[in-house]
């Protein structure tokens, strides 16, 4: 098996442990008496640690990538292992929920040298003509992950209760680390010269990393009112909002990977193609969410915004690759990973705070800066010499 096969089944592992947890968050927190905010912190407090943090692990991996990945899966689950003992103390009242909060900080400060890690090793195994499609296929692994887990997750808390995923979780990275310690080759070899530093306004990259927030933002910003959107344009109850956006989103994310995972591999279209498809199929679906009245129409809107995106994001990310030396792919990485947790960082308070003042309001900020990307896309890829 290729180190890039190797590397998506890395990358899989991962998210899936993070992913099984979404669905358990929520009813979790209230088990054990937390309030809808204090459960949406974690959420913020766990994207705030890979803001921080990834590009100090992007810097970090040069020096190797293999014991960055093992530090970051391994701390995962540590941190996630003694979250699943402490919830079981703290459903006893034995343990304070600011403890709970701590725990998941931790897991975000170590599954944060994941992904920037793991974006630089593509870099050092596929040349400069192949490295779109190995950045195409990380994005569908995580995608992958992302329509799994959910579901895992779910049938994991029916059967064993709201902490078995959690344990799950665990379970999972820890044999995640076994396999990329016994499997997984280095791919940076020792000696090699890493950059110094690599500063986030640096003209090859500034651009690239503000449009990777722009997407992320406007990403998550309909993902966290999309379910609000369904039952109030649709005038939905409960249960059957629930029902057609689990339909919805399932096929937003099996575009997304389809596209990410089969067509970028299979076509290899540079950065600038993906990006000039990528972001007009994303403001096309964002205009037909604003005026869609029926499920079909939000489903098709949604369906163009996973091919955008799909498009687009795994096109920012080779972009910035390729503007930087092969001593930098690491410093990149992780200023990428950042600019991208801040998008979700943002997305929450931006998307919901828009969907008070009108409900079409996520989706218009989201064409906005689309559009205004593809309007400054050619100055882009001049800027970030490409």
């Amino acid at each position: 098996m290729s180190p890039l096969a190797l590397l998506f089944l890395t990358l899989f592992n991962s998210v899936l442990g993070l992913s099984i947890l979404f669905p358990i968050l929520g009813p979790l927190g209230r088990a054990l008496g937390l309030t809808e905010v204090q459960v949406g912190l974690f959420s913020t407090g766990y994207a705030l640690m890979q803001f921080l943090l990834s590009p100090y692990w992007g810097r970090r991996s040069e020096r190797g990538r293999k014991p960055v990945l093992l530090v970051g899966i391994l701390g995962f689950a540590a941190s996630f292992l003694l979250f699943g003992v402490f919830a079981l103390l703290g459903e006893r009242g034995l343990v304070p929920p600011g403890l709970l909060f701590f725990l998941l900080l931790l897991g975000g400060a170590f599954s944060s040298a994941t992904l920037p890690t793991a974006q630089a090793y593509v870099a050092d195994v596929t040349g400069r003509e192949n490295r779109t499609a190995g950045m195409a296929l990380l994005g569908a692994a995580f995608g992958l992950a992302v329509i799994l887990g959910p579901a895992l997750g779910a049938g994991l808390a029916a059967l064993f209760g709201l902490l078995a995923p959690v344990f799950f979780s665990a379970g999972i990275a820890l044999l995640n680390a076994l396999f990329v310690y016994l499997v997984l080759p280095e791919s940076r070899p020792r000696g090699q010269e890493a950059g110094a530093r690599l500063s986030p306004f640096d003209p090859r990259v500034f651009p690239l990393l503000l449009l990777g927030l722009a997407l992320n933002l406007s990403s998550v910003a309909l993902e966290q009112t999309i379910a609000f959107y369904f039952q109030d344009r649709l005038l939905l109850g409960g249960v059957e909002t629930a029902q057609k956006v689990g339909l919805a989103l399932v096929l937003y994310g099996v575009v997304a990977v389809f596209v990410q995972g089969v067509l970028v591999r299979k076509t290899g279209w540079p950065p600038r193609v993906l990006l000039s498809l990528g972001l007009p199929l994303g403001i096309l679906g964002f205009v037909l969410l604003v005026y869609a009245k029926t499920f079909w129409a939000l489903a098709l809107g949604l369906a163009l915004q996973g091919a955008g995106q799909g498009l687009a994001l795994p096109g920012v990310t080779a972009a910035l690759s390729l503007a930087v030396g092969e001593g930098e792919q690491g410093l990149v990485a992780g200023l990428n990973s950042s600019a991208q947790a801040l998008g979700r960082m943002l997305g929450p308070i931006v998307g919901t705070g828009l969907y008070r003042l009108a409900p079409e309001g996520p989706y218009v900020l989201g064409a906005s800066l689309l559009l205004l990307a593809l309007l400054f896309l050619p100055a882009l890829f001049r800027r970030a010499r490409l």
